[in-house]
């Protein structure tokens, strides 16, 4: 008797999906989209909801998802906000992050105990050094970004755009940055001074721009990773083991 063929998506082998379980194991931070995103990298064809299906539950896990705003001069904004760290010993130290909207690349950060307004103002010069496509900068209204920093706002010839009291989410893209940083690196350490921290950033910096691939870029990272498709796959720590990279050797 004929039997008509199902149709829908081709099933995937045991192989593939040994390795998807085997990532998701390896890196319990991450979700769906971000394991979806190094599969896509070492050259396999394959749905999300695929991956969903087979990766290891992640109950309770939080949203990541945050509105954006400014869409049409994001290739020209820079975004600045101040993160807060306590160390070992109770510390209380500063980061300040930079953030290009266009390709999702980290720009800077620096880190004090002291977040004067000349600290502020070397740090934003290094930012902007780094992305001469920069002509709008957003930031919140923190009390620290005071008049001498917006004066150095204005002689970098950038457009000064503060958000309004109380809406985080005029500065999205920082903000949820911020919140990896914390979910991805910092809520799982213990941070024992400025110099560690200064280190842990200069890593998350690296492994973020380079790595990590992200949903607004298509699944692509800040500064692009090339599709490996043969060869023996292999894994390389980043952040003490907190993430993988997957790559092929031959």
């Amino acid at each position: 008797m004929y039997r008509r063929r199902k149709s829908g998506r081709p099933r995937i082998g045991p192989e593939l999906i040994a390795l998807i379980r085997k990532i998701s194991y390896e890196n319990p931070l991450w979700g769906a989209p971000r394991i979806h995103g190094e599969l896509l990298k070492l050259g396999f064809s394959l749905a999300q909801s695929t991956v969903s299906k087979y990766m290891l539950p992640r109950d309770g896990r939080p949203s990541q998802s945050w509105e954006t705003f400014l869409r049409n001069h994001a290739s020209a904004i820079a975004a600045v906000d101040l993160l807060t760290v306590f160390t070992l010993t109770l510390e209380r130290l500063y980061v300040f992050v930079a953030l290009a909207h266009g390709g999702r690349r980290m720009l800077h950060v620096e880190v004090t105990n002291r977040p004067s307004a000349a600290w502020l103002c070397y740090a934003l010069s290094w930012a902007v050094a780094r992305d001469s496509s920069c002509a709008i900068l957003v930031r919140d209204n923190d009390a620290r970004f005071s008049a001498s920093f917006r004066d150095r706002i204005r002689s970098l010839g950038l457009d000064d755009r503060p958000t309004r009291p109380a809406s985080p989410w005029q500065n999205g893209h920082v903000e949820r940055l911020i919140g990896s940083i914390r979910r991805e690196c910092l809520d799982h350490v213990v941070v024992l001074g400025a110099e560690h921290l200064r280190r842990l950033m200069a890593d998350y910096v690296a492994y973020y721009n380079s790595d990590r691939t992200h949903l607004a870029l298509g699944k692509e990272t800040p500064l692009g990773r090339t599709i490996e498709r043969r060869g023996r796959i292999v894994s390389e720590a980043r952040l003490g083991g907190l993430h993988r990279r997957y790559r092929r050797i031959r």
